[in-house]
Order: C-alpha cells, then structure tokens, then sequence
C-alpha cells in the first residue's frame, strides 16, 4: 500500500515540540511533504534561535515517520521562516565544500535559453578535459538534471551524508531525485536556501576538480545563498542572441559582480541553425548579440553553441550530446568552451616560477 502524505501528517502528530507543549502538526512547522516511490522528504519550520537545540526535534520527526509501513527513507530538514537578526559584525567568507578544489556557477537571467542543457553537457565536456567532475542541479522550482541526465533513483545516505549518483563518469545531485517529475516544490525561500545548503554541504562530493552548479534562472534568494555560501570560482553566463535575453544577461552580470564573484565568460546558445539537408546557416534568434555584449561589459566570450535538433533530441532522451555523439560538430562546441573554462578555473592553482640565485 503505497504511503500518503495524511499518514506523514498522522505520524507527525504523534511528534511533541518541547517549546510549545504540543505536536509539530498542531503547531504548523511542517511545510513542504513530497513522497516518491516510499521515499519521504519535509521540512521543519523553526525560530532560528532555537536551530541548533531544533536538532533532537528533527530526528524524532525523521523517526516517526520512518516507523510508517512502506516507507523506505526520510529526509528532514530544518529551515526558519524570519530571518535572524542581522550580525553587527561583517559575516565570514564563505567555506569550501571539502574535497572539492573549484565551484562554478553556470546561470542565466532569465529561463527558456537552455542554460541546464548548456550545463550539463558543459560538466560532461569538463569530464573529457580529464577533471573530476560534479553537478549539483540548484534550481529547486524546476529541477532539469534528472531528465536531462535519465536518472530515476534516489541518492544513498552514508553516515548522515548523501551519496551522490554517478552517471556519464561525474557526480550528481539535484532535488527532483527526491521527488516525482510531475510534483511541484512549494516551498519558501528560507526553505530553498536550507535544501541548497544542505546539498551542498552535506554530500560526499570529494574528491573534484570542479563542482558545476546549474543555477536557477534569475537573480534571487538561490544565487545569493550560492555565492554567499560556498566560495565560487566564477560563473558562465548562458544567453540567446535575442536583445531581451541579453538585457538580463547585462543584469546576471551585475549580480555576480556585487557578490564579487568573477564571471569566467558568456556562451551564446542557439546560435546559428545549420540546415541537415543542404547546409544553408540561418540565424533564427539572431547572431553575435552575446559576443557583442561581453565586448562592451568587458567580459569574456566563451563560444557558440548552433540550435540544431540532435542537441534538443539527446537532452530528452537523457542522453547528452557530448555522451551520445562525442565526436560529432554539437559536442565539439561543447568540448572547446570546455577548455577554456578548465584553463580560467586552475590558472590560480599553478604553481608560480621560482627566480634562482646561484
């Protein structure tokens, strides 16, 4: 018999708040149940005065509901609604993630310009450079890697950590291995940034050269936990050609600019359509608009990736086109921004010559 999100409630309810007196139920802190396949997921909203001493309340709820028949992992986490008063001090800069030696950021200004498709298939190619890989998927609305990547199962826990799924030779992550493809994620944004702080810190990514990180589109509440939690490398900018893509892109910029995160380059997606027939180009979105507008912010242009249907084919069959056809002109264009970015990521890691006096 499959498990309902009343029996989680009902499970809850046996659940008591030492603060309060009664169940966490009654008290309204359990926010955003999503089931799958036995697996159950939630979160606990709390004041964050009381996060730490929150912790024991956390695993009795994670025990309830795992005592319930047919359920076969669940994940609790614990999130606030208000945030905490401002520190007077000026915050710490923010800690690695163990084990991982470069974090980057693939984003864009606004949705529906292929930045998830430019990503994955970005780490892929970052894989073929002969890097230790990761992709971590922080779009917590609308999660792309499972169906870009064909991954259907659930991460293992280990220790209190996650084990990341490994697929095409790099690790990933992403919050729709915890949820249905047709589920939607309600959640506030201090829940947001609990569950990207929690995918970020708490899986065993290591050892990496790079973690990729798909963002969300836009610049809200996501990228600033992003860049104001883990220390990135910098970012790639994703954009079509057409003007009200590359407004945004002008605006991606800036965000990243004010968090003083560098941005590595800017990737011009559905560029140029080649016609498979009689090889006529014709530039459908426009050509040129993101090399131009790098030019003029002075930020480097990564490359062109063409509109071309086998790109668009692959990524819904779960089968990027740097895995599916590695040799191919699609996965090429990949591969060259690849370098690139391996190049900007580990110039800082080398180690400078040596002035010898003899």
């Amino acid at each position: 018999m499959a498990i309902s999100r009343d029996d989680v409630l009902r499970a809850l309810d046996q659940v008591i708040d030492p603060v309060s007196g009664r169940s966490v139920v009654h008290e309204d802190i359990v926010q955003g149940v999503a089931l799958r396949d036995g697996h159950v997921a939630f979160a606990l909203e709390v004041d964050p005065a009381r996060a730490s001493a929150a912790e024991p309340l956390r695993q009795a709820c994670e025990n309830a509901v795992r005592a319930l028949p047919g359920v076969l992992s669940v994940s609790a986490v614990l999130t606030a609604h208000r945030e905490a008063a401002p520190a007077r001090r000026a915050p710490p800069p923010p800690s690695g993630i163990p084990g991982v030696n470069a974090i980057i950021a693939v984003a864009s200004g606004k949705g529906g310009v292929g930045k998830s498709t430019v990503a994955v298939n970005l780490a892929l190619a970052l894989a073929q450079q002969g890097l230790k890989v990761g992709l971590l998927d922080a779009d917590i609305y609308g999660p792309s890697v499972p169906r870009l990547m064909a991954i259907n199962e659930r991460p293992l826990a280990q220790n209190g950590k996650f084990v990341p799924i490994e697929k095409y030779g790099i690790k990933t992550m992403s919050i729709g291995f915890l949820i249905r493809e047709d589920e939607a994620t309600i959640w506030r944004g201090p829940m947001v940034q609990s569950a990207l702080t929690q995918m970020m810190n708490d899986g065993l990514w290591a050892p990496l050269d790079v973690l990729v990180i798909d963002m969300p589109p836009g610049t809200g509440d996501a990228q600033l936990t992003i860049a104001q939690r883990v220390p990135l490398k910098g970012a790639v900018i994703v954009s079509t050609p057409q003007d009200i893509a590359l407004i945004d892109v002008r605006r991606g910029i800036a965000m990243f600019a004010k968090t003083q995160v560098p941005v590595l380059g800017v990737i011009e997606n559905m560029s140029t359509y080649v016609c498979p027939n009689c090889g006529h180009e014709s530039h459908i979105f426009g050509h040129g608009g993101a090399r131009e507008t790098a030019a003029k912010l002075g930020t480097p242009f990564l490359g062109e990736i063409p509109l071309q249907a086998s790109i668009r084919e692959t990524s819904d069959a779960g089968t990027p086109i740097v895995a599916a056809a590695p040799d191919g002109a699609e996965a090429r264009a990949f591969l060259l921004i690849a370098k690139d970015v391996a190049a900007k990521i580990t110039a800082s890691e080398r180690v400078p010559p040596k002035i010898v006096f003899e």
